[in-house]
């Protein structure tokens, strides 16, 4: 497929799009595998290439052409109606000019496309996300068949197509995935002129449509008659009702995650109801996983609970041990507990002082002090913002403190709930914190 004076053509290189509407051009596109066996990605794409393949005669020639595409053998790409041509890379060191031509929609076929595709209001929206419906597959003309792509190149080789035509072919099957609108426009028609009579035709059907007739909507409520009042709201419930049971489903979410969710909305909602306040809305995302880890049985119990700890801790970047460190204080204290968990701070001098002789004088080892805390090897008292006081215990000398016993507001009575023994019968002293800023 000689061309006479084609072998002295510079080649083109485009280095980025350039859109006329009734020319583009393309940069050559770099190498890449075609996955699956299948060259390109749309169906329109894959008629384009059907069309080649059903038209070849020699399978060699078109598997050589495949791989320049997938090799980057193809450079800029330019399209004008009827006519797409490339300079392409093969075994000689000057680039060869091919093209691929194709007859044009007339007139006729123009309308019947236009007709389709203003039709309905999908069509139109598909065609501005770059897809082809496939009603407009019955357009006759529109896509290729076998013997519409005409190659030409000015290689010596007279294959029908060469393995060059057949790279652009491959190539320009990648630029119809890209943009339908490239075969509108080897078809003879630009992507503005379409998308403007498009929009007119759009215009037209919307003002052919027969305006209802409007009704004041103060007649409407002087014929009904006077305003009936709304029936008094339903009484609150005493709690949140039960969410329903939900069967495992391999193709649903997980059950335990449905019941979870549907419990907490019935709960905030429940307690929106009673007193105008949505209690989860102010939490943290990590206070609110430590408050629904909270509502459920300890992490050893069963495998859903292991899985809801594991998955709440895996969210936020934490460990289950960390999670369930944070529920033990939660349990202990709600926010303010896993505020004492968390936060160190320095109290006034005074209370906190006055907490270790009291502690003494009614029988416990001596503490030492560190900021709000107070610490033997294997108790610990952590005064929250709050007031209280929270208890704490560890394995001797190990500082792995995990909340433990009922927080209170005197240091002595904490201690004493949680070791399980009475109260030694001393003066002791109730901590009382400034108000908060």
């Amino acid at each position: 497929m000689n061309r006479p004076g084609a072998r002295a053509a510079r080649p083109a290189r485009a280095a980025a799009p350039r859109h006329d509407d009734r020319r583009r051009t393309f940069p050559a596109v770099p190498p890449r595998a075609a996955a699956d066996g299948s060259f390109a990605a749309t169906w329109w794409g894959n008629a384009w290439v059907g069309a080649l393949e059903r038209t070849a005669l020699d399978p060699a020639r078109l598997a050589r052409g495949r791989s320049y595409a997938e090799r980057g053998h193809v450079d800029a790409v330019t399209v004008t109606p009827g006519r797409v041509v490339a300079y392409v890379h093969g075994t000689r060191i000057r680039p060869y000019r091919t093209e691929i031509r194709m007859r044009t929609l007339g007139d006729d076929g123009w309308e019947l496309f236009l007709d389709e595709a203003a039709a309905r209001p999908e069509h139109m929206a598909a065609l501005l996300d770059k897809e082809v419906p496939h009603a407009l597959e019955a357009v006759e003309g529109l896509l290729p068949a076998p013997g519409d792509l005409l190659p030409d190149c000015s290689c010596p080789d007279d294959g029908f197509p060469c393995k060059h035509a057949a790279a652009l072919c491959y190539q320009a099957a990648r630029l119809l995935d890209e943009d339908p609108f490239v075969l509108f426009l080897m078809r003879g028609r630009g992507e503005g002129e379409l998308l403007a009579e498009l929009s007119r035709r759009n215009a037209a059907r919307s003002a052919a449509v027969p305006a209802l007739p409007a009704v004041p909507a103060r007649d409407v409520l002087a014929a009904a008659g006077p305003v009936l009042p709304l029936p008094p709201p339903l009484p609150l419930p005493d709690g949140p009702g039960r969410p329903a049971v939900f069967p495992p489903d391999p193709h649903a979410p997980d059950p335990l995650a449905l019941d979870l969710l549907a419990g907490e909305a019935a709960a905030r909602a429940h307690a929106f109801l009673a007193t105008g306040h949505d209690p989860v809305a102010a939490l943290t995302p990590w206070q609110d996983a430590v408050r629904l880890a909270a509502a459920h049985p300890g992490s050893g119990l069963t495998a859903s609970t292991r899985a809801l700890y594991r998955d709440l801790a895996h969210a936020l970047d934490r460990t289950p041990t960390d999670l369930a460190r944070a529920v033990a204080a939660w349990r202990q204290g709600g926010a303010e507990g896993l505020a004492a968990l968390e936060e160190e701070w320095d109290p006034p001098a005074g209370p906190f002082d006055r907490a270790r002789p009291v502690l003494l004088a009614a029988g416990f080892p001596s503490f030492r002090p560190r900021r709000n805390r107070l610490s033997t090897p294997s108790l610990q008292l952590r005064l929250g913002r709050d007031g209280l006081w929270y208890p704490y215990e560890s394995d001797h000398g190990r500082e792995d403190w995990w909340p433990r016993g009922v927080p209170g507001a005197d240091p002595v009575e904490a201690l004493a709930e949680l070791l399980g023994r009475e109260r030694t019968p001393v003066t002791s002293t109730r901590t009382v914190l400034p108000p908060k800023e």
